[in-house]
């Protein structure tokens, strides 16, 4: 692996591609697909740059959490519930990838963040107009996003799209709202995968702690 430690042009690099993947995650999300492909670019393990990648994006989606309360886009009631189903299918899915063969994890990897990058490349746009939900919050909260929250758990990369996709598409929840939520229910999944890395000593600190305050920055930029 590069010796990170001893190369301060590298540490610019990572803290300016989490500071623009904590503004595209505040708006959008998908920061992942810029993050974790940095990580995976120093030659460090999959499983530290999975870890590594948690704590930092921790940070982006925790600040555009606070912020998206506090200006009261979401009530905490409403996401609770979501939140918590978002935090048990990523801790499964934390557990789940730590069974797979690392050697696997580096040729699947790349070719999962390629075809993740692909598919939001070639996806028409979900339109703004009003719709009626498809599915009922029940089988939502229970089905759609514990299902999202574990691929989070297992991988990572555009799990903040895929949930303000779901919310438009089967909630029929206006964008700024769908984006809003997907912001907490990203958080809880990041929170609950870090969790699960730092007790299997995968989180490689100081890297992560670097791209920390890049991702402080453009979160709070991209949540304004």
């Amino acid at each position: 692996m590069i010796e990170l430690l001893d190369s301060i042009p590298l540490w610019f690099i990572l803290s300016s591609v989490a500071l623009i993947a904590g503004f595209v995650d505040a708006i959008a999300g998908g920061g992942g697909l810029l993050t974790l492909p940095a990580l995976l670019m120093t030659g460090m393990p999959p499983l530290a740059a999975l870890a590594t990648n948690k704590l930092q994006s921790t940070m982006g989606t925790a600040t555009a959490t606070l912020l998206m309360l506090r200006q009261r886009r979401v009530k905490w009631r409403d996401v609770k519930p979501l939140m918590m189903a978002a935090f048990i299918g990523s801790v499964l899915g934390t557990l789940i990838v730590q069974l797979i063969n690392t050697e696997a994890l580096t040729v699947i990897m790349p070719i999962v963040i390629a075809s993740i990058g692909v598919y939001f490349l070639v996806t028409p746009t979900v339109d703004e107009h009003n719709k009626k939900p498809r599915i009922s919050s029940n089988l939502y909260s229970k089905i759609i996003v514990p299902i999202i929250g574990c691929y989070d758990g297992v991988f990572g990369p555009a799990t903040g799209s895929f949930f303000a996709l779901a919310g438009r598409s089967l909630r029929a929840q206006p964008f700024l709202q769908a984006t809003a939520v997907a912001k907490t229910l990203n958080f809880s999944t990041n929170f609950a995968s870090l969790i699960v890395f730092i007790f299997a000593g995968h989180v490689l600190w100081l890297v992560g702690l670097v791209m920390m305050l890049g991702q402080l920055i453009g979160a709070w930029l991209g949540s304004h």
